[in-house]
């Protein structure tokens, strides 16, 4: 992620951060965010009542919505689609999971079942106690890992926009002798809740972008899941850029990357504002994502320009109203820096160039 700021306390326009200090800065603050939502992406995936589960049979063609057939746990194919209504209640939650096509919205992506039954040991044998949720992890990463790029074909995007689920039988199945493991995709959001998916992750660019106009909930100075722009967020997605359009071959270095997008995201960010000193005058923050060589070579190429509010102590402010026209930040209207003294000839740089610098 990058970073470019103009500095409202000099009549020259600079970079806050250097690229480099200010991309790992921001990055590592969205990082936190997905990482401790992935701890809890395996148990979201769980079933309270495994026994109930409806799917149908796609051995004669495409998927179609609602149940056809009943089918154990154990029976999704790889490739099914499955969808429920979530709810907070443990009762309640996934009792009207059935398979949908993959074209329509759900929530995972069947890669394989694994029935543990016919493993050696003890472990998942008749009357074996319960795994609890440090077990259940460990099996995620054991088995669903490979699973998952089995199914894809060793394309799986690490740092994209799915995370590798685990789908398990609940306390009461496997007392009935239920042992079967539901690996697939899905998509987790910052705070670990499962969004809704359209299309086969077979057929979809893995980069994690959000729609233009999107704005980012914050939680604690770290950004959270969309939001509407007139509640607290975060940052804003002001534009998403196909970086095939400038590298249609191999990686390009973070550098290249960087030269490119500088400009790119200023222009588009200008765009999406509406006027070359919007984002000067609400002192707002542009910044940038890059992509690494293991997310190239599994086919992602999208990236956004995004506009938040750094703070000094890091993460984000807190923003409230589209970048797009009269925002709050932390509870406060921006101040616009002073425009530069009256007689100087030196043009006003867009945010993120280098500093105008006078001889002598």
């Amino acid at each position: 992620m990058s970073a470019t700021e103009p500095d409202p306390t000099t009549s020259e326009s600079r970079r806050t951060l250097s690229a480099t200090t200010a991309r790992r800065g921001l990055a590592m603050v969205a990082v936190g965010a997905v990482l401790a939502a992935g701890a809890t992406v395996f148990l979201s995936g769980g079933f309270s009542t495994p026994e109930k589960i409806t799917t149908h049979s796609t051995a004669s063609g495409p998927a179609t919505a609602g149940p056809v057939s009943a089918k154990s746990f154990g029976a999704a194919d790889p490739g099914v689609c499955l969808q429920w209504t979530p709810t907070d209640d443990p009762e309640t939650d996934r009792q009207d999971l059935t398979e949908v096509p993959c074209a329509d919205a759900h929530r995972f992506e069947v890669a394989r079942d694994i029935d543990m039954s016919v493993y050696p040991g003890m472990e998942f044998g008749p009357g074996a106690p319960y795994p609890g949720a440090i077990r259940f992890g460990e099996l995620r990463d054991e088995h669903c890992n490979a699973a998952v790029d089995g199914y894809v074909g060793a394309k799986f995007d690490p740092n994209g926009r799915y995370g590798v689920g685990l789908m398990f039988p609940s306390q009461a199945g496997w007392a009935k002798g239920e042992r079967t493991l539901r690996c697939g995709v899905q998509m987790p959001s910052n705070t670990g809740a499962l969004l809704e998916m359209t299309g086969s992750i077979l057929e979809q660019d893995q980069s994690k972008v959000w729609p233009t106009g999107t704005c980012i909930g914050i939680n604690q100075n770290v950004p959270a899941d969309p939001v509407e722009c007139s509640t607290p967020h975060a940052f804003e997605v002001a534009s998403v850029i196909n970086l095939t359009q400038q590298f249609p071959g191999d990686h390009p270095s973070e550098g290249d990357q960087d030269a490119y997008l500088e400009q790119t995201c200023t222009d588009a960010v200008n765009g999406y504002l509406g006027s070359e000193n919007a984002l000067r005058d609400k002192t707002l923050t542009l910044f940038w994502d890059t992509i690494d060589v293991s997310s190239w070579l599994a086919g992602s190429r999208q990236v956004t320009c995004s506009v938040g509010k750094e703070l000094d102590s890091g993460g984000f402010a807190t923003i409230v109203g589209s970048a797009k026209g009269d925002i709050l930040i932390n509870g406060a209207a921006p101040v616009p820096p002073p425009a530069a003294p009256d007689g100087r000839a030196l043009p006003t740089p867009l945010p993120g160039a280098a500093p105008i610098t006078t001889g002598g």
